[in-house]
């Protein structure tokens, strides 16, 4: 079963945060809150925990469009071929922020995603999953946890979305109400900027 952990956004409590680490260094998946919706996550370097993630979302990890959850945009060029400086600025302008950017993906990538020509990157204004990233040193990949009520697509209180999850996952982090808008999507990968899915960020940056 599942732990259930509380953490603030301001000052988290180290001890918790390594143990949610090791959870993620061992193949574990958590559920963490972002600046959207709450997110399944792990290490994208372990390759089995992908493949449960893949699993549990009913696809082929091969497939998969998870998105690489990262600190801030100092690594960027481990996952993504080089950009140009009017498309940097872009991302300097809306991240940390509720977006997805669909960037080329470079050939840097661990062996599982090698295959594909694109990457969704994600740098939430969320201080936990930002300081997550940040001591696991290397992205989480995501994806959002949806709900199959038809009225609420997202469950936003954690302790219902622990009661869901709870023998599925092996960490759920509290971190407050969730919000119940998804990320908005913008493929970057042609010469104009492309609105994939619009959700919570503001299309203003563009």
């Amino acid at each position: 079963m599942a732990e259930f952990i509380k953490l603030y956004n301001e000052n988290p409590n180290p001890k918790e945060v390594d143990k949610i680490i090791k959870v993620l260094k061992n193949g574990g998946l958590i559920i963490y809150p972002t600046d959207t919706v709450y997110g399944l996550g792990c290490d994208f370097t372990n390759t089995k925990a992908l493949e449960k993630i893949a699993k549990i979302k009913g696809i082929k990890l091969e497939k998969s469009n998870f998105s690489f959850v990262c600190n801030d945009l100092s690594h960027l060029s481990d996952y993504v071929k080089q950009i140009d400086s009017a498309t940097y600025k872009l991302l300097k302008r809306a991240l940390p922020g509720p977006y997805t950017f669909i960037l080329p993906g470079s050939r840097s990538l661990p062996n599982v995603f090698k295959k594909k020509k694109t990457v969704g990157i994600r740098v939430p204004d969320n201080s936990i999953a930002r300081l997550l990233v940040r001591t696991l040193g290397n992205p989480i990949v995501s994806t959002s946890i949806r709900d199959e009520d038809d009225v609420i697509e997202y469950t936003t209180d954690p302790e219902l979305i622990y009661e869901k999850w709870k023998d599925i996952v092996d960490v759920v982090i509290d971190g407050g109400y969730g919000d119940n808008d998804a990320s908005t999507v913008i493929d970057l990968t042609s010469d104009e900027p492309e609105i994939i899915r619009e959700g919570k960020g503001s299309l203003d940056i563009l």
